[in-house]
């Protein structure tokens, strides 16, 4: 089975394509890709949905490679809305 593996940074990401056998796992997938010793790296999801490196695999699926947050989305929307408060209306 193909299985996607992704990790990405602000503006640049790396995909690899894996070839795995049917039974394989997320670590087998991080193996395959040469990506298991990541120290960025916080946790692992497929598709969005975090799972853990015993987690099976089907054909398809998309191991995405997740990191910490650069800043926290709540406090990033309320200065963005602060800005446009302070900027004078025209």
């Amino acid at each position: 089975m193909k299985v996607e593996v992704v990790r990405a940074w602000p503006r640049r990401h790396e995909l690899a394509v894996v070839e795995l056998p049917e039974a394989a796992t997320v670590g087998d997938a991080l193996a395959a890709a040469g990506w298991t010793d990541d120290p960025e790296v916080v946790a692992v999801a497929v598709f969005g949905q975090r799972v853990d490196g015993a987690t099976r695999l089907h054909d398809g699926d998309r191991v995405e490679l997740l990191r910490r947050l650069q800043a926290d989305p709540k406090d990033a929307r309320r200065q963005r809305v602060e800005e446009r408060r302070r900027q004078p209306k025209g």
